[in-house]
């Protein structure tokens, strides 16, 4: 029989229609999962979310009414951060079914996902139609080198030229110092993700909308202007809506902070926004970098190549029952991404023995542990067969010292048409 993964890939060149779950050629891997996984259910749909509700709400009213009067400073300041750090993760389950309705897979209605997708994604500051519109893309352009919105990496002479150092010197560099690095993931956490919505670092050229050239003006690759690089003309109004959430949510907190003070504000929202922000970026980074997954060059490259080259992970209580499965159960999200997080581990085990070495899965190691391998092992890609045409061979990461910070896009992948 062949093999899933070696069928000829349907032509995405400027798709902008399709659905990634359409795009999974072949029969076998849809019909190993039972046909309910596929049906978003109302009932659990807005069970999980008004759980999540009223678990924020809980954790919210608790905070602001005994925390401040534990006595003991440290005792309060540990309770304080105690707090950010559930609450984070909580936030960023609801985070989680917005971008389950980004999907279509909270329901089977496109209207009532995207009321509730851009109610809550504004409510945490990401802007859902312009989110939706480049996170929909980098599910059908996954791990293609040329295409792809996330974590794409540079090839070995643009490493080299980062680094400013020959190709024959590059494996006698150094590696960074423990604090180097230590300082450089806390800076990823903290501002990468507000930084991709802003310049779409970690982007490929070749990401933008109908192969417009990187704009050179402020906001030009934004995810906030409706005339940036990102977007079809005729998407302009679903930014602007974007635009209008994000604007609301900022003058409901500042009406809050009229009312409770700046620091409740701060304290109640903003410090577990910030662990929200981290689990986006933290999340969406262990998905795709990995030493053992590889990318792939456009002539080598299919749809079930990019979605498979995808690993899950495990974040523990957190990420099993507050944030949805989702580092858990994320090639299936990649190959199927209407199924409905409460039907992933389901699915997951039905395709397992179809995808064989081709599933990935790292789920018995410290997820801090992942993160530092990942970021000093996966710098740059190369072939893993120099010799090989593009279309036979992949690429696979090598560790190196971090290049230079990324403040604008274009700066990984490759730049050459698409075959």
């Amino acid at each position: 029989m062949t093999s899933t993964l070696e069928l000829p890939a349907k032509n995405l060149e400027a798709n902008y229609t399709s659905h990634p779950a359409e795009l999974v050629e072949g029969g076998d891997l849809r019909d190993a999962i039972p046909a309910h996984c596929f049906k978003p259910s109302y009932f659990w749909s807005f069970f999980y979310l008004l759980r999540d509700f009223l678990v924020t709400g809980s954790l919210m009213y608790a905070a602001y009414n005994y925390i401040p009067k534990i006595e003991h400073p440290l005792a309060r300041y540990v309770a304080w951060a105690a707090y950010g750090y559930v609450q984070g993760q909580q936030m960023t389950g609801i985070w989680v079914i917005g971008h389950e309705c980004g999907h279509g897979g909270f329901s089977t209605n496109d209207y009532l996902n995207d009321t509730i997708g851009w109610i809550l994604h504004s409510a945490l500051l990401t802007p859902y139609f312009s989110w939706q519109s480049s996170h929909r893309r980098h599910h059908i352009y996954a791990n293609n080198l040329a295409k792809d919105h996330n974590y794409v990496p540079p090839v070995k002479d643009k490493y080299a030229s980062l680094m400013a150092v020959d190709l024959e010197h590059l494996e006698e560099m150094a590696e960074d110092s423990p604090i180097y690095t230590f300082s450089r993931i806390v800076l990823q956490q903290v501002v990468g993700f507000p930084w991709y919505l802003i310049a779409n670092i970690t982007a490929t050229q070749g990401s933008l909308a109908n192969k417009n050239p990187p704009s050179k003006y402020p906001f030009g690759n934004s995810h906030f202007l409706p005339t940036s690089t990102l977007f079809r003309p005729e998407e302009w109004h679903l930014i602007l809506t974007s635009d209008i959430g994000l604007g609301l949510t900022v003058a409901a907190l500042w009406c809050a902070s009229t009312k409770i003070g700046s620091e409740a504000v701060a304290l109640l929202y903003i410090m577990p926004y910030m662990w929200v922000n981290h689990w986006i970026v933290a999340i969406t980074y262990l998905h795709h970098t990995h030493p053992d997954i590889p990318k792939y060059e456009p002539e080598a490259w299919t749809f079930l190549k990019g979605a498979t080259a995808t690993i899950d992970r495990e974040l523990g209580f957190g990420g099993k029952h507050l944030m949805h499965n989702i580092a858990e159960f994320h090639v299936i999200h990649h190959l199927f991404p209407r199924i409905p997080q409460y039907h992933a581990e389901e699915a997951t085990k039905a395709i397992m023995p179809l995808l064989g070495d081709s599933y990935h899965a790292d789920k018995q190691r410290s997820f801090w542990v992942c993160i530092w391998e990942s970021f000093t092992q996966c710098q740059y890609v190369v072939p893993d067969d120099p010799a090989a045409k593009p279309e036979h061979r992949a690429m696979y990461y090598k560790g190196g010292p971090s290049p230079p910070l990324e403040i604008s896009m274009g700066r990984g992948g490759l730049r050459r048409e698409l075959i």
